[in-house]
């Protein structure tokens, strides 16, 4: 159990065992916990370096062939860095046997290529190594870090910068400081001392790697939050969709229920000396008509919106596309309209949805398309209805604005509420095209 004792303007923290402990302590601590948890946790993890990505404005200008490659890039540049710390081997150690000098280039090229497996443990073998070769090597030339270990460990802190978060970058510096310092303390070596252009150029290394690590981070976040966001706009807009249709087909659902309930109780005056059972099953049919159209107008009031206005007129059927059409023209938009098949009364829902989709495949086009001349097409076939609205390619140049593909939502929804089929897309022409197939049961067709 913990608790907390404050001594006039100080507070510490008490563990179970009534020991106080200071803030310092506990700040302490808690940058050892980030320490061991950024250097020392899983530090020899397996962790192979994959290849970079090759979609970028530079790499789509290579062939094919070689951009398919171009992803081991990284892997490469390791391999050039193995390279210069091998011949810095030979620099500054004149008079040493080659076998040897290979040696030195060797040991310190090792850290370089576990960063591509093994980044973070990479980094404490590359302070091993440059330790060891710092105690083994002539003390009148750099130290602690030969040109072959300075160039190895510049590397080694790079890329494990770059693989990691980026406050790594402030622990590889500190410990790279701490080490340098430490080094000439604990041997008594002040001659040549190099800790400070290690200090100056890493310093400057891991700053670039840490401003460019921040800004990539920050792109996957603006990434993911635009695509949290883009998933959220889509359902609060099908939710919308639904909600309109909901509305409509309201008036349409409520129509029919009055109709029920007036037949219902005008039925038993219409037969002489009706059954008591029969007014009873009248009574009944009327009772239940008139209490789902209650629960109905309650719905609708959960789902309308505060500024929604219920329509003067009725709900606009497919024998008012004319009107539609002439409101389209004027607009600005040329469309024609043709008509195949027996033309006959449809059920109101269906009626109403064909309406509205047509409705909104014109207003696409008016909006997506301006200049374009369009058809429409009613085809009164056998088992249902088929609707086609097709427009030419634009002929003015198109602003896109911020609601463009809100208007397919709404007719995938109506369409798979009457459980038809649709497609939608661009024409071999450079225009667009929405087909739709409503199925209607010759049960529900009304006689003319």
């Amino acid at each position: 159990m913990t608790g907390t004792r404050t001594y006039g303007s100080y507070m510490t923290e008490t563990t179970a065992g009534g020991t106080a402990r200071t803030p310092e302590l506990t700040m302490a601590s808690g940058l050892l916990k980030i320490l061991r948890q950024d250097l020392i946790s899983g530090a020899f993890a397996y962790r192979p370096l994959p290849p970079m990505r090759t979609d970028g404005p530079l790499l789509r200008l290579l062939p094919a062939g070689i951009r398919a490659k171009a992803g081991y890039l990284p892997h490469a540049l390791v391999g050039l860095v193995v390279v210069v710390v091998l011949l810095s081997s030979s620099f500054n150690t004149y008079g040493v046997p080659h076998a040897l000098r290979l040696f030195i280039g060797l040991i310190a090229a090792v850290p370089v290529v576990m960063t591509l497996v093994r980044p973070m443990g990479a980094f404490w073998v590359a302070l091993g190594t440059t330790a060891v070769l710092a105690v083994v090597q002539d003390r009148d030339i750099t130290w602690p870090w030969s040109p072959a270990s300075f160039v190895a460990y510049l590397a080694v802190v790079t890329v494990v910068a770059m693989r990691s978060r980026p406050r790594v970058a402030c622990w590889l510096w500190v410990i790279t400081i701490l080490f340098g310092t430490a080094m000439p303390v604990l041997t008594s070596t002040y001659e040549s001392v190099n800790v400070g252009p290690m200090a100056f150029v890493s310093a400057l290394t891991l700053l670039t790697v840490t401003v460019r690590n921040t800004r990539r981070q920050a792109q996957r976040e603006v990434t993911a939050q635009q695509q949290v966001t883009a998933v959220e706009r889509d359902r609060r807009t099908l939710l919308e969709e639904r909600t309109t249709i909901a509305r409509e087909l309201h008036d349409v659902v409520a129509h029919h229920m009055s109709v029920v309930a007036i037949q219902a109780e005008a039925a038993p005056y219409r037969v002489k000396n009706p059954p008591a059972e029969l007014e009873a099953a009248f009574v009944t049919i009327r009772e239940n008509a008139v209490a789902a159209l209650t629960e109905l107008r309650r719905v609708l009031g959960v789902v309308r919106s505060s500024d929604y206005e219920a329509p003067d007129a009725p709900q606009p059927t497919l024998a008012s596309l004319d009107g539609l059409l002439a409101n389209v023209r004027e607009a600005g938009l040329s469309v024609e309209k043709t008509v195949t098949g027996a033309v006959r009364e449809l059920p109101q829902g269906v009626e109403l949805s064909a309406y509205r989709i047509v409705q909104e495949a014109l207003s696409n086009s008016l909006r997506h398309a301006p200049g374009a001349a369009a058809g429409v097409e009613v085809s009164y076939v056998l088992g249902g209805l088929g609707i086609r609205v097709v427009n030419g390619p634009s002929t003015e140049k198109v602003l896109r604005s911020p609601g463009a593909g809100h208007g397919i939502t709404g007719m995938r929804e109506r369409v798979a509420m009457l459980e038809g089929e649709m497609t939608a897309g661009e024409t071999e022409a450079g225009g667009y095209e929405v087909a739709v197939f409503i199925p209607v049961p010759r049960t529900q067709e009304r006689p003319e």
